[in-house]
């Protein structure tokens, strides 16, 4: 699966991050970030490859049968690639706020020390936004 496989309109409603153990290319046990994150239902983890200690990249994405532990409503999402042809990054801004709720991939592909990315903004959900405050 790629990353591109998740571009459209969505509705995200749990998102787990955790440090979890992946074997490196000389097999030992390694420390990698994990992210899930659940759309329409289907879960889906992406995890960290950590190289070198110094640069990071996505390993991979897959569809998940985990359980998901942070759910919270139903968020409309737009999903998209970066713009920028360095980075394999997918965002989902919300419907209603414009703001960017999750991102996922590698940015800085191109460059000596590229960076898994896995970020996740609560706060700019639609539910989350103070009352009076802009969505702009």
């Amino acid at each position: 699966m790629e990353l591109k496989d998740l571009v459209g309109l969505h509705v995200l409603d749990a998102v787990d991050m955790e440090i979890g153990k992946i074997k490196n290319y000389m097999d030992w046990d390694e420390d990698a970030q994990i992210i899930r994150f659940r759309l329409d239902g289907k879960t889906y983890i992406a995890t960290e490859d950590p190289d070198d200690g110094y640069r990071s990249h996505m390993k991979d994405i897959n569809e998940s049968t985990d359980p998901m532990n942070n759910s919270f409503p139903p968020c409309k999402v737009i999903g998209s690639m970066d713009e920028d042809p360095e980075n394999d990054t997918l965002e989902f801004k919300d419907l209603v706020t414009g703001k960017t709720v999750l991102r996922v991939g590698t940015d800085n592909t191109d460059d000596f020390y590229p960076m898994f990315i896995s970020e996740f903004n609560p706060e700019n959900m639609a539910i989350n936004q103070s009352k009076g405050e802009s969505h702009a």
